[in-house]
């Protein structure tokens, strides 16, 4: 966890600092060694029922690319469950980044309980998942001429098959580079077997808003590619 309340005030781990878990109001410990990233933990073995994952750099990182008071924002859900969003912008939408291996039933929780929300997934996690998503896109079809969009197989693809049930966006990052890949929303028949490129600085940018806050918004971009897809899906339909 990268914020606890120090005197009420939320504060990232610094050696000496006692606080409070924002969640539960438990005490908390700042982790503020040499080998992992510094952060708070519960004291003990307490878990307050909030659900998140240690955090790597990759992690901290992109958190870090948005506001302060975006970041690890809390929710409590009318059956009394909480939730901490990595990040909740001021659109509403809830950006989840996700390292470690997630249940599916974590997953389609969080799908569930969160109406915006979009996944930042680590395709580093496993040294296989690059090149087996570069083999995939090879054999890809290009959706449509000057437009980086492909229909893949998901078959021998771990990675996409881990997260083609998801109903929310996903993207992946494999590491250092100008572009994310999106695993675009499902079709008609129920899978979902399109990607195409995202870039990084882009997808910043929509959800803080831009400069002069006249950018696109996350919203109207899914939008507008689901109309490519459905477009698409309607020329396969008419030629057969």
């Amino acid at each position: 966890m990268k914020y606890a309340l120090v005197d009420g005030q939320r504060q990232e781990a610094k050696r000496g600092l006692s606080a409070k878990c924002p969640g539960c109001e438990a005490p908390m410990v700042a982790k503020c060694g040499e080998v992992k990233i510094w952060h708070w933990a519960h004291l003990g073995k307490l878990d307050c029922g909030l659900f998140w994952e240690n955090e790597t750099e990759w992690h901290r990182a992109w958190k870090g690319q948005f506001p302060e008071d975006w970041q690890e924002v809390y929710h409590r859900a009318e059956n009394g469950d909480k939730h901490i969003a990595d990040v909740k912008t001021d659109q509403g939408w809830v950006i989840e980044f996700q390292h470690s291996a997630l249940k599916p039933e974590e997953r389609r929780s969080r799908n569930s309980f969160y109406p915006k929300l979009v996944w930042v997934v680590d395709g580093t996690r496993r040294k296989r998942d690059s090149q087996q998503f570069k083999d995939t896109l090879r054999k890809g079809v290009q959706v449509v001429p000057n437009v980086l969009c492909y229909k893949v197989s998901s078959d021998r693809n771990t990675l996409l098959k881990e997260w083609a049930d998801s109903d929310a966006p996903v993207l992946f990052d494999f590491g250092p580079g100008p572009s994310l890949w999106w695993l675009l929303p499902k079709s008609p028949n129920g899978k979902r077997e399109f990607v195409g490129p995202f870039s990084r600085a882009e997808f910043i940018e929509l959800h803080l808003g831009g400069p002069n806050n006249n950018v696109q918004d996350f919203e109207a971009f899914l939008k507008e590619f689901s109309g490519l897809v459905a477009g698409y899906n309607s020329n396969i339909q008419r030629r057969r």
